[in-house]
C-alpha cells in the first residue's frame, strides 16, 4: 500500500468516528433528548396542483435538456464513458432548470431562498459528518440483505468510471459534475421540493422515507441492475439529509453535505481506498 492509500483510510476512519460523537451529541444523547428542537423550516402551503406543477416542471425541464444535449452530443467527439457524464449532466441541469421555471414562473418557493443560511458551512460539515457512521452501517446491511437475495452487489457504474478513467479531463467533469451540480439539483427536487411538501402532509416517517427511496432508485439502471448495491445506502443518506435540512432550515446545509460527500466518495475512488 501506498503512503497515501494509508492517510486516506486513516483520515476517514477519523471522520468516521467523528461521526459517532457528533450523532451521539446532537441526536442520542441525554441532554439532546431532554430538548425538543422546533424546525426554523417553514411548511410548504401550496396546493395540490402547484406541487404537481413542480414535479412537471421538473421532469419536463430534464426531458427537454436532454433531448437537446442528444442533438449537441451527435456532432461532439464523445463516446463511451465521455457520453454518459455528458448526458448525465444534461439530466442534472434538466433538473435545474425544472426547478428555476417553476420557482420564478409560477410560486417563489421559499425553500430554495431560505434566509437561515448563517453557519452554513459548519452545519453542511457536521451533517457530512455525522452521515459517515450511518452510511457505512447502511452499506454493511444493504450488501448482506442483497447477498442472501441473490442480488448483485457491485458498486455503480460511475465509481468504475472514476477508477478507469483515463483523461483526466473526463475525471475534472465527472468531479464538478459530482460536487457542484447534482448536489444543487439533487437537493432542491428531493429535500426543498419533495420533502418539505410531504413533511406536514403525511406522518413524518413516510415523508422521509418517501423522497429518500425515490432518490435513491433513480441511481439505478433498473435494466441492468447496476447500482442496486447503493439503494440502502443512498435511503439512509436521503433520510439523514432531510432531517438535516428540518433542524437547521437551509436548504444550503444539506447541498454542503452532499457535496462534501461526493468529494469524499472521489478522493477514496482515487487514492485506492475504495467505496
Amino acid at each position: 500500500m501506498s503512503a497515501l492509500l494509508y492517510i486516506v483510510a486513516a483520515f476517514e476512519l477519523a471522520m468516521i468516528v467523528t461521526g459517532l460523537v457528533l450523532l451521539w451529541r446532537v441526536h442520542s444523547s441525554p441532554t439532546a433528548r431532554l430538548y425538543c428542537i422546533s424546525s426554523p423550516l417553514d411548511p410548504w402551503s401550496a396546493p395540490v396542483s402547484h406541487f404537481l406543477l413542480f414535479v412537471g416542471y421538473v421532469f419536463l425541464g430534464t426531458m427537454i435538456v436532454a433531448v437537446v444535449a442528444q442533438l449537441i452530443g451527435r456532432g461532439l467527439p464523445l463516446t463511451g464513458d465521455a457520453l454518459k457524464i455528458f448526458n448525465g449532466a444534461a439530466g442534472q441541469f434538466g433538473m435545474i432548470a425544472g426547478v428555476a421555471a417553476y420557482h420564478f414562473g409560477v410560486e417563489r418557493v421559499r425553500s430554495c431562498t431560505n434566509p437561515a443560511t448563517s453557519g452554513v458551512l459548519r452545519s453542511g460539515v457536521i451533517t457530512f459528518l455525522i452521515s459517515l457512521p450511518v452510511l457505512a452501517a447502511a452499506s454493511y446491511a444493504w450488501k448482506v440483505f442483497l447477498r442472501l437475495s441473490g442480488l448483485p452487489d457491485e458498486a455503480q457504474d460511475l465509481i468504475r468510471m472514476f477508477a478507469q478513467a483515463e483523461s483526466a479531463w473526463l475525471v475534472v467533469g465527472m468531479t464538478l459534475l459530482a460536487v457542484v451540480v447534482a448536489p444543487i439539483a439533487e437537493e432542491l427536487v428531493f429535500r426543498a421540493g419533495l420533502y418539505r411538501y410531504f413533511r406536514t402532509r403525511m406522518p413524518r416517517s413516510i415523508a422521509l422515507v418517501a423522497p429518500a427511496l425515490f432518490f435513491a432508485v433513480l441511481h439505478v439502471d433498473w435494466p441492468t441492475m447496476d447500482g442496486i448495491a447503493s439503494v440502502g445506502p443512498l435511503v439512509a443518506l436521503a433520510i439523514v439529509y432531510s432531517i438535516a435540512y428540518e433542524r437547521t432550515g437551509s436548504i444550503a446545509t444539506t447541498i454542503v453535505a452532499h457535496a462534501l460527500f461526493n468529494l469524499n466518495t472521489i478522493v477514496m475512488i482515487l487514492s485506492g481506498v475504495g467505496v
